[in-house]
């Protein structure tokens, strides 16, 4: 299983644990994490109030801790803050922070209305829904204040599941974790209430097991002595509808792909709709020696006559060990004989409702969140698989988990996964290791929303991928 950097690492509850043992253990102790992060989170919350009052919500364990060194380090820096105390320190780790502050401390009753509120009430590692109590404090002081901002993961949120423990929590304009960036900071619906997301450091080293996030990759211009086939040739399946292929296709031609040859018959599509450089090739094009990979599921149709194409195509290229991306309808029609013993590089990119129709082809059941789901269905399937949506995750059969940054809300239109599935199988038709190929045509989707700014079509969507690539050179 990949180990990620230190910076990117994705941590569950239990191996942030792990990882701040390894510091304690190495000599750093409980003092000093805490206040590397109290610290850490001062510097932003510094510059966010710009000099206005800050309020410091504190509960009774470490998080809280970590909020008293960051009232003490704002009123060193000669800030206006109040910590609100909901709870007492209950370690001792927190009590010695809580000495250390020599400022002003308000009941959990009091109301203060100030510029900036740091949640420190209860970070990562809650299970269950906050006290009625507690919810209402937290809702108090956000509506009276005009900036949040939440340490680790927002009060009342499941760090492991992005889950919220309570209905109506707040929403805030910056949260900062702390140590290593957890799942939640990534998986709807918690991570659309978190704002801005920054990473305070702490020491951790990488952590065998952890997830990574998905990055800008290092892209490159053609070698000097490049040709269209060497740069990768994809083919691209056709069928009922053959405006997702032609959609796919696009934004594989702009995802770097040197050749993209659409594979159906001459009648795929009216001429003056296909573009002068997408070639259209007949089903025997499948044999083509040349082909460095397939994409096979976009506008392919569900009836008896599109299975028997999915299976056909499947058989070439599994012959061939041949990668190949599986997208949209394929994925509706994919049982687990049709990859009976494949060793080719195989990704899957399924939405919601794709992912339910892999798994009950699978025989898995439908358990967990989408990281836990999308693992389970790379181990029994043998594919990488992009589970997509509003949030997005990246497992592969060893294990190997990626966490993607939220993409733009207006990708939710018909044909961006056409268009993200042809990104994908670009990177993959010029080499890219099947994660790599799934993270680059992930990120390269994303930026290219960016570009395109909204509203836009998944046709001028596929166009800002050229954006999105010159973005990554």
């Amino acid at each position: 299983m990949s180990i990620f950097a230190a910076p990117d690492q994705v941590l569950s509850v239990a191996q942030m644990r792990g990882a701040e043992a390894a510091l304690i253990a190495a000599g750093v102790d409980v003092d000093e994490l805490m206040l590397r992060a109290g610290r850490g989170v001062a510097d932003y919350v510094w510059r966010m109030a710009a000099g206005r009052p800050v309020t410091v919500l504190v509960g009774p364990g470490n998080n809280g801790g970590d909020g008293w060194v960051v009232a003490e380090a704002i009123r060193e820096m000669g800030g206006a803050v109040v910590v609100v105390a909901a709870y007492l320190p209950r370690t001792d780790a927190a009590r010695r922070a809580q000495l250390r502050y020599g400022g002003d401390v308000l009941p959990r009753e009091a109301v203060p209305h100030g510029a900036v509120l740091v949640d420190c009430l209860f970070g990562s590692g809650l299970t269950r829904g906050l006290a009625a109590d507690d919810a209402g404090v937290l809702a108090r002081l956000a509506a009276s204040h005009a900036l949040r901002i939440a340490v680790d993961v927002p009060s009342g949120v499941d760090s492991d599941s992005g889950a919220p423990l309570n209905a109506d929590l707040p929403e805030y304009d910056l949260t900062l974790a702390l140590g290593a960036w957890k799942p939640a900071h990534f998986l709807m619906p918690a991570c659309v209430a978190m704002g801005a997301l920054r990473l305070v450091g702490i020491g951790c080293g990488v952590q065998a097991g952890g997830a990574g996030v998905v990055r800008r990759p290092k892209l490159c211009a053609p070698a000097p002595d490049a040709h269209k086939y060497r740069r990768g040739l994809l083919g691209v399946v056709a069928g009922a509808m053959p405006g997702a292929a032609l959609l796919a296709a696009r934004g594989a031609q702009l995802a770097g792909a040197g050749y993209v040859k659409i594979l159906g018959e001459d009648s795929v599509s009216p001429p003056d709709l296909v573009p002068p450089d997408l070639v259209i090739a007949g089903p025997d094009a499948l044999g083509d020696a040349r082909m460095s990979a397939l994409l096979v599921g976009p506008g392919l149709g569900r009836d008896g006559g599109a299975g028997a194409k999915l299976a056909k195509v499947l058989a070439a290229a599994l012959a061939a060990g041949r990668p190949m991306v599986i997208d949209a309808d394929g994925l509706m029609l994919l049982t687990s004989a049709m990859l009976t013993a494949h060793t080719a590089p195989i990704i899957a990119t399924p939405h919601e409702g794709e992912l339910a129709a892999l798994e009950r082809a699978f025989g898995l059941a439908n358990i967990g969140g989408k990281p836990a789901r999308a693992r389970a269905l790379a181990a029994a399937s043998g594919m990488v698989v992009v589970a997509k949506g509003p949030d997005t995750v990246i497992c592969a059969p060893d294990g190997t988990t990626l966490f993607c940054p939220r993409a733009s809300s207006w990708l939710s239109t018909a044909g961006t996964g056409d268009v993200l599935a042809g990104c994908i199988a670009s990177r993959l038709a010029m080499g890219a290791l099947p994660i790599d190929a799934a993270a680059q045509g992930v990120w390269l989707h994303g930026a290219a929303a960016k570009v395109a700014r909204g509203p836009f079509t998944a046709a001028a969507l596929a166009e800002a991928v050229a954006s999105a690539y010159r973005a990554a050179l």
